[in-house]
């Protein structure tokens, strides 16, 4: 069942956690490269401030970005901010997020995400969970998919597993985490095993790993569609 208040609580520690380590860069820091092709380390903080705006549009029945080309834009925009602008970005937008989601409404309502996706409103505050964590880690910055919260691998695990299934462009697919936890995914033939340890799983399906860390039966790794 979620826990929305508890998410809420999580993407606070994580916001809190990814601003702490930031206050130690300089500004030559915001500009070197992160982990995403094309994108420096202000884009990435940039599009985390900015999708912390686009969530509270979500919560609040707007659109959740005018259109790709301007929330483009927008991270272009500011992705060569200094240091002080972009941690005050994130904290004041952070800050904006989280009260919106402490005013009362109905956390069953459908609310709708990008390119018409819908989903449930409980569910938003850990999207924006996922956004903090696996940004933080696209940062390069010390802080890799291994010391995320076991808590949130599995969910993101579960929740991307979700995502395949039924796609037959995807073989029907066991994931197993060393630790003796089992998923599935993919659509109805073939049949393949994936094993490995759960923050291997969770970044080969979250595409911020190749797989080398993971070994199969049954056939090759999968290729998986693009998030």
């Amino acid at each position: 069942m979620i826990d929305h208040l508890r998410d809420i609580a999580s993407v606070r520690e994580a916001t809190d956690r990814l601003l702490t380590a930031a206050a130690s860069w300089d500004n030559a820091t915001v500009t070197g490269p992160s982990r995403l092709p094309g994108w420096t380390r202000g884009h990435v903080l940039t599009h985390l401030s900015r999708n912390a705006d686009a969530l509270v549009n979500v919560l609040q029945g707007l659109p959740m970005y005018k259109d790709a080309e301007s929330r483009d834009a927008d991270i272009e925009h500011g992705a060569g901010r200094p240091l002080d602008a972009q941690l005050a970005d994130l904290r004041a937008t952070a800050d904006r997020f989280e009260e919106v989601c402490r005013e009362p409404a109905d956390w069953e309502r459908t609310v709708e995400l990008r390119n018409g996706v819908t989903d449930r409103a409980a569910r938003v505050p850990f999207r924006r969970w996922v956004e903090v964590a696996l940004h933080h880690v696209d940062l390069g910055v010390g802080y890799e998919l291994e010391d995320l919260p076991d808590e949130f691998t599995e969910r993101e695990i579960v929740f991307l597993a979700d995502r395949w299934s039924g796609l037959e462009s995807v073989p029907a697919t066991v994931l197993r985490s060393d630790d003796g936890r089992s998923w599935r995914t993919g659509g109805d033939a073939g049949g393949v095993t994936v094993t490995g340890p759960a923050p291997e799983l969770l970044g080969w399906l979250a595409g911020r790993r190749d797989g080398a860390g993971l070994s199969t039966e049954g056939g090759p790794l999968p290729q998986l569609p693009p998030l």
